[in-house]
Formats: C-alpha cells, structure tokens, sequence
C-alpha cells in the first residue's frame, strides 16, 4: 500500500519525522546554546519573534531577584490608617493605583494592603461612622529581597495576590513588588491608556540606588543634568539614539553595553527603535527632586 502514496505526501511525511527527530539531537547543554536554538527556530519560523521574547524573558526572570524589579522604597505610595476618607480617596484617584500599603506612622510600619475598589464603593458621600478602615484593609505579603523572581511569580499564581511588601536584611521597608512587574520582565512594558497620557513625565524611574529605568526618548541633556554625566550631544537628542550609534546596529532586548562607566540593558525594543533602558551606575546615584 504504501507504492499508493503520492510522491509529495512522502516528501512532507518524511519532512515531518526529520523535524521531530531533531528535537531529540544535540540538545542544547548550556544557556547560551538554548538561546542559540530559539533564535534559530525564530528564524525558520517555528516561532514569532514575540514568542522568541518571552521565551527568552523567561530565561531571564530566573536569573533575578526581588531586588533587581521592585519599586524603590521612596516612589511607594501609601496611605496613612488615620486619615479620613476623603483624604484617602484623593490620594487613590490622584494616584489611579488599585492597590495601596496602609501604614501607621511611617513605611517600615505597614498595616496592611488597601484595594481601591474596597474604598470607592463608600463614596464621598458618606459619613464617616459608615467607613472603617479595619473593615476593607488585607494582610500585606513580606518577602525578602534575595527572593528569586520566579517563586515569588510562582506564589502570587498559586496563592492569588498581585503585591508584596519587600523588606531588607534588617527588617525595614525597602520596597514594594506586584505580579505586573513580573510580567514586564517577561512581554515588556505593560501600558494603558494613563501610561500614554503620561509619557513624557516618568522618563527617568528609580529602581534602586545605583539602577534606573529611562525611556530612551529621554534626551541626554535631561539626562546629563539628572546624573552628572557628559555625553555628547552634538550628533543625538536622545539617549536611545546614543545608545543604539555606540552598539553599531539597533539592539535586541538584555543587550549590554558600557558608556563611560555607566551601563546601558535593552530592556524593551521591537524592530524600529528602542523603547525602554536601564540604567546601571558603578557607584550609588540617587535621583534629583525634579
């Protein structure tokens, strides 16, 4: 039966069992060659150049710590447990966050977290006898800095919360983490519509004393003046095009590259440009009040 087969039905059969035979030669031994075999199979598009990211983001998350993506302590916005309702919707609709620590003097005394719906149900309307904080506040989740990424992306799936608190090796607030910062590790930049309506006033975001997080539309006087530095820009505006001239070709994302001892990660680029860098400074830095 099989002189039945029509020459080309035998040419894609036998085409399909040399492709399932070589998933099961030269398996890749190390990380390099397993990022080897995803861009190969992107290039002969067994995969799409965003599946090839995450996969590839994925890798990366396993690498990190809690340290290396949370939100520094001082960009935590918080609300106070004896503030009065108004109060505490003014700082909810101001700051268009869902979830909020709640704390009790200062940051290193957290009460608990606060959802945005739980408050805005009570409306502005109410007296206050209607509202009690104790009624609508949760347990907030503490995790160390040295976590890795990916248990703790592991846990906020299997126990069903989106924010930790993150303290240091002493006990103190040193800042906070939800889910969406996991995920931006692994698709990207995760933006809505206040993001857009908003995108020229974060182009410079602390992640930790020495680490930033800088759209490469920053402009390099903007930030010559935020850091201190001196690059040039005769021949580029921005920090993105400086960037992407000294690589020599337009970068992939978790692409590295040393400046005048400032070091310049891909964190976010598609085919035409680059989107978002962080930045890494050799000794401390921290961000200018402007």
């Amino acid at each position: 039966m099989s002189d039945d087969i029509p020459p080309s039905t035998s040419a894609q059969k036998k085409g399909w069992f040399d492709r399932v035979s070589q998933m099961f030669q030269g398996e890749p031994q190390n990380r390099e060659e397993l990022v080897d075999v995803i861009d190969d199979a992107e290039m002969r598009d067994v995969i799409t150049e965003d599946t090839r990211e995450m996969i590839k983001g994925v890798l990366e998350v396993s690498d990190l710590r809690v340290r290396d993506i949370m939100i520094p302590r001082v960009q935590i916005v918080t609300l106070n447990i004896g503030d009065s309702t108004d109060d505490l919707l003014k700082t909810v609709i101001a700051s268009s966050h869902s979830r909020f620590p709640v704390i009790n003097e200062d940051k290193d005394h957290i009460e608990g977290i606060l959802l945005a719906k739980d408050l805005l149900k009570f409306g502005f309307n109410q007296s206050e006898e209607a509202f009690s904080i104790d009624k609508v506040i949760r347990s907030a989740v503490v995790v160390p800095e040295s976590k890795r990424v990916d248990i703790l992306l592991k846990e906020f799936r299997s126990n069903r919360y989106h924010m930790a608190i993150v303290v240091d090796e002493y006990g103190g607030v040193s800042g906070l983490v939800t889910i969406e910062d996991i995920l931006e590790e692994i698709v990207g930049e995760i933006e809505d519509e206040f993001d857009h309506e908003n995108e020229n006033e974060c182009e410079i975001r602390q992640i930790s004393n020495s680490v930033f997080s800088v759209k490469a539309l920053t402009p390099i006087d903007d930030f010559n003046e935020e850091f201190n530095t001196n690059f040039s820009d005769e021949e580029f505006d921005t920090v993105g095009g400086l960037v992407s001239h000294a690589f020599g070709h337009l970068p992939e994302r978790d692409e590295q590259i040393m400046l005048d001892g400032v070091e310049f990660t891909v964190t976010n680029a598609d085919n035409r440009r680059l989107i978002q860098l962080r930045v890494k400074f050799l000794e401390p830095k921290v961000q200018s009040a402007s």
